[in-house]
């Protein structure tokens, strides 16, 4: 009779034994997870700087654009 309660404890045993690591590294896994997504990366941090400059330099490129259009006219206007 213990011979057949050892066999199934023994059959039983791996599934447990990974079910308890999951149960146990699931907190770890979450917080690290939680960590991750509260903060930026530097790879992040980088091509949100990126996107910012581009912008910044659309922007300026767009109002050099209308300064000159605003000098051409102002030229055409003088004459």
């Amino acid at each position: 009779m213990r011979f057949v309660l050892l066999l199934a404890a023994a059959l039983a045993l791996p599934g447990c034994v990974r079910t308890v690591g999951t149960i146990v590294t699931a907190p770890v896994k979450a917080v690290s997870q939680g960590a991750d997504w509260a903060t930026t990366s530097q790879d992040e941090a980088d091509r949100n700087r990126g996107r910012k400059i581009r912008k910044q330099e659309e922007r300026e490129a767009k109002e050099r654009r209308r300064w000159e259009r605003e000098q051409a006219n102002e030229q055409r206007e003088s004459y």
